[in-house]
Order: C-alpha cells, then structure tokens, then sequence
C-alpha cells in the first residue's frame, strides 16, 4: 500500500488534486492510503514551496498547481 499525503490549505486545488490522486489510484487498482495535510509546518517541514504538494511514501514528487495525469499514474505505478 502507498502512503500518499496531499499538502496544501485547504484551496480547490488541494481538493482537485486530491480528487485526482482517489480517482488514479482507484483506475490503476493502486491500494492507496491518502492523507490530506493542511498545517503550515509540517508542509514547510516536507520541503512544500507552492500547494498542493504530492508525497508518495516519503518522497515529493509534486509541488505547486494541479499535477498532470499522466505523470500522476507514472508517480503511482512506481
């Protein structure tokens, strides 16, 4: 199972990504436990300079606006 954790405040582009990264992992068949995390520390702390950022099992992989789709599978199947 992946951990996922989804940075951002709160905006609706932290919501769509994280609707985006549901909606992947469900199409791919990726067991998926996905975190949403919103305190400004801890996203400082992952090295989050713009929302939404995207970690997949401790690495970021995303950061700043919404992800493309694609790269977005690639980051799951990984």
């Amino acid at each position: 199972m992946k951990t996922i954790r989804i940075y951002g405040p709160g905006c609706k582009r932290c919501e769509t990504t994280e609707q985006m990264v549901r909606e992947a992992a469900a199409q791919l068949g990726v067991e998926a436990q996905v975190e949403k995390v919103t305190d400004p520390r801890e996203i400082a702390m992952a090295g989050v300079m713009a929302t939404p950022g995207i970690s997949i099992d401790g690495k970021l992989v995303h950061s700043g606006g919404l992800p493309d789709t694609t790269k977005l599978e690639g980051w799951l199947l990984t």
